[in-house]
């Protein structure tokens, strides 16, 4: 039979959501040491997941626990779905392959397919890339499973290969400090992504729910070393949020393959992560208590796209300010922030994550590098400003 503990530090204020004893005996056949039940929300009115154990001989065998249980206990956090209903499919999920917790950033890149090998030739053996075609101290990067060039780099650079750029993190998910969930690919693969789950959530006026994210990227084209985004993310909606916090949020990371110092980078990483995410946590909450008017929202939204006194390009931009305006009033999760900041600067992330336009790979490009990140900090920062 089945038992259900109270976890530790928490108040469970409702019944524990229930799974059956065939679905139990079911997923313990099939060797999973936790499954997910349900949210549980607390006398207090805040929002938590909540998990069973069922890792045969475990002291909590059975029982059940939230996920500061688990990582006590060294236990994987499995995948947890959005506790709303109707929540639209992320931007990412078609480019990108779901990781059943792989131990290590190679695992997870091998089962994404993304374990091809680039290498620099010399620029003039291609000459349709360039005129003329012999240019001294510069080079095609090419994939060398399908001749694919990548981009056009100098003598300085050297690639860094898929298998080899995450290794630095691995310390974090052995230590249960994280979980690699997702990994693909942009274009022909010029630019590789894994994105990484951290431990708990920021609660936003106790009902907003957004998870803890990294967003590790490697490129092959000489735009960037080994990057890691600070990238939360919005349950309700799936929204990519941004935060600029005095330029702190993203860091290059100088690959050097060595242990040790891969460890101490990850280290600092979590270290710097966990301080910025409490920084965030503080500033998306101060927005949600921030009430704007709609002569303050019609503001900020024509601060973000202002007319340029060009009629094509001004009409333009009013479509896309009444966009803001349509999202901020029934766009996904509105009901949680309709009427403060915090809802003014969703409606934006929205527009950017699912209404731009582009293909799904140039649409997940511009969200997470391009133009459609660059609006989302103009209007993170704008949001600062008027609180």
């Amino acid at each position: 039979m089945q038992k259900y503990n109270r976890d530790p530090g928490s108040t469970i204020a409702l019944p524990a959501p229930h799974a059956s004893p065939d679905d139990i005996q079911a997923r313990a056949i099939k060797g999973q040491d936790v499954v997910f039940l349900g949210w549980q929300r607390t006398t207090s009115g805040d929002l938590h997941p909540l998990y069973n154990i069922l890792k045969a001989g475990h002291s909590l065998y059975l029982s059940t626990v939230t996920d500061t249980t688990l990582r006590e206990h060294h236990l994987r956090i499995p995948r947890t779905p959005s506790p709303y209903p109707g929540v639209g499919p992320s931007p990412w999920l078609d480019l990108g392959t779901e990781l059943v917790n792989p131990a290590t950033a190679k695992e997870a890149i091998v089962t994404a397919g993304l374990d091809y090998t680039v290498v620099k030739k010399p620029l003039k053996e291609f000459e349709e890339l360039t005129r003329p075609a012999n240019v001294p101290g510069r080079w095609a990067t090419v994939r060398t499973d399908t001749g694919e060039v990548l981009g056009i780099v100098d003598d300085s650079y050297e690639p860094v290969q898929n298998r080899d750029a995450f290794t630095f993190f691995d310390t974090l998910v052995g230590s249960d400090e994280a979980i690699y969930e997702t990994a693909g690919a942009l274009g022909h693969g010029e630019r590789v992504w894994i994105l990484a789950k951290l431990p708990g959530y920021i609660k936003v006026n106790r009902k907003d729910i957004v998870g803890k994210y990294l967003l590790l990227s490697n490129s092959h084209d000489g735009s960037s070393l080994v990057r890691v985004k600070l990238t939360p993310i919005r349950v309700v909606c799936n929204n990519t949020l941004t935060a600029a916090l005095q330029g702190a949020g993203e860091v290059q990371i100088r690959h050097t393959g060595h242990a040790a110092e891969d460890m101490e980078q990850a280290l600092s990483l979590l270290g710097l992560t966990n301080s910025l995410y409490e920084q965030v946590g503080a500033i998306f909450n101060r927005m949600a208590l921030t009430k704007i008017t709609d002569k303050r929202l019609q503001d900020y939204v024509k601060a973000l796209v202002p007319d340029r006194g060009d009629g094509e390009d001004d009409e333009e931009n009013r479509k896309i300010r009444n966009a803001f305006l349509q999202l901020h009033e029934s766009g996904q999760g509105a009901d949680l922030s309709r009427g403060t900041l915090w809802g003014a600067f969703n409606c934006v992330t929205e527009y950017a994550d699912h209404r731009m336009e582009g293909n799904s790979s140039s649409r997940l490009e511009s969200i997470w590098f391009g133009r459609g990140e660059q609006l989302k900090m103009k209007a993170f920062q704008l949001a600062e400003r008027m609180m």
